[in-house]
């Protein structure tokens, strides 16, 4: 049971890694300019589902985090006009990426917070442990 503890934990440490990585990715692309508008970078976000598994004794059940994959975001590229950008297209358009670094900040956070939720989960299942083992002694 208790490695349960550790397996869940570990999931959502993973998740939430895998989705500060693509934030970092995003604020690094955030201002990225193309000539094109499915050229230029666009915003990926991870997919998340709770992976619900029954316990051997059929009494508890375990809710690990699976990541389902990556998805770009479909909303359209920021087109502005720059006629003396090098990039601009024969119009004076550039694209420049929908990666909105409010949100992504925002969402940073919130990954972090989690993570560290994680730890202390792992941390505290660890010293239950740890007591249990004492009280034997």
């Amino acid at each position: 049971m208790s490695s349960s503890i550790f397996d869940i934990a570990g999931s959502g440490m993973n998740a939430q890694s895998l989705r500060l990585n693509l934030v970092a990715s995003n604020i690094s692309n955030a201002n990225s300019v193309g000539t094109d508008a499915n050229d230029v970078y666009k915003s990926r976000q991870p997919v998340f589902a709770a992976e619900l598994k029954n316990v051997i004794d059929k009494q508890n059940a375990t809710s690990k985090v699976k990541v389902l994959g990556v998805v770009e975001s479909q909303a359209s590229a920021v087109m502005e006009f720059a006629p003396n950008h090098p990039l601009a297209n024969q119009d004076g358009f550039i694209f420049k990426s929908n990666v909105n670094t409010v949100e992504e900040m925002a969402n940073m956070l919130s990954a972090s917070r989690s993570y560290q939720n994680n730890v202390e989960v792992l941390n505290t299942a660890k010293q239950m442990m740890l007591q249990t083992l004492r009280m034997g002694q």
